[in-house]
């Protein structure tokens, strides 16, 4: 009886539910390499081996930014007491913790073989993950122990084995996307392979 009272007891005055905490907000990221057509080229930018048409210039996210992201002012880049080398190396640490929290997009082919793999999304944070040094063991298996990436857009980064004739076939596709891109990131090849630097071997928007 004394069972049957308290349960009548708690459905009149139900226990109040527990509060969730709220999620935590991301911090925004301070270094970022962001590819970029080399016309854009500024104080704070690096290019890698081989590359004539694409530079890598140190931004930040910002909320103030109309599409997320900004090139470092000199004011702003004097405050963290870097270098451009040191930025650089850093970013690549930074660009490596994102890269684990995501998982590509597996594209097949005809053949029913994975032929292609993409990063893709409405962050303009795509594209800085081309610098990471995981990415090319992420694909070793899969790919080979050289890969090759392309990131037309700010939005995309697309991941191929290292064989010409199948990036001849999407290279009309990523000539558009970098033409018809606001944002455009860059217009090159790079080889990816485990402990050396992203080079450029091609570019697949043609002749300047």
């Amino acid at each position: 009886m004394r069972t049957l009272l308290c349960l009548f007891v708690l459905l009149l005055h139900p226990l109040p539910a527990q509060q969730q905490p709220a999620p935590a907000e991301r911090k925004l990221e301070s270094l970022l390499l962001m590819p970029e057509p080399k016309a854009l080229r500024g104080a704070y930018s690096i290019t890698l081996p081989n590359s004539k048409r694409t530079v890598f210039t140190c931004y930040r996210e910002s909320t103030e930014a109309f599409n997320g992201v900004e090139a470092y002012t000199p004011e702003a880049f004097a405050k963290l007491g870097l270098s451009v080398e040191s930025f650089a190396a850093r970013a690549k640490t930074a660009a490596d913790k994102r890269l684990l929290q995501l998982k590509p997009e597996l594209i097949k082919g005809e053949d029913g073989r994975i032929a292609y793999a993409v990063y893709r999304g409405e962050s303009p944070l795509f594209a800085t993950l081309i610098i990471a040094p995981s990415l090319p063991k992420i694909f070793a298996d899969l790919f080979g122990q050289e890969v090759w990436a392309a990131t037309p857009d700010r939005h995309s980064l697309y991941i191929f084995p290292a064989k010409a004739e199948l990036v001849d076939e999407f290279a009309a596709d990523l000539a558009e996307r970098y033409a018809s891109d606001a944002y455009a990131a860059s217009c090159e090849i790079f080889a990816l392979k485990s402990g050396t630097e992203p080079r450029v071997i091609a570019s697949f928007a043609g002749d300047e």
